[in-house]
């Protein structure tokens, strides 16, 4: 699982305020986000992954991998 606060960091330490002024949802949301507050809605999580180039498997922490 990669988590948005590591996502930003990898993109030249991005801010939150940053990450809003790109993906359009409130810096209160991201910071909501980021501190397990709420939950991301399907749509901004789409937003998040289109713009970091991730899967939403990866955001998620969701392994598909059977042992």
């Amino acid at each position: 699982m990669i988590t948005i606060a590591e996502l930003r960091t990898r993109n030249d330490k991005m801010t939150q305020q940053q990450l809003d002024d790109e993906i359009k949802v409130g810096v209160d949301s991201v910071r909501r986000w980021e501190s397990n507050i709420y939950s991301a809605l399907a749509e901004n999580i789409r937003k998040i992954c289109i713009y970091f180039d991730v899967s939403s498997d990866d955001l998620l922490g969701i392994n598909k991998k059977i042992s």
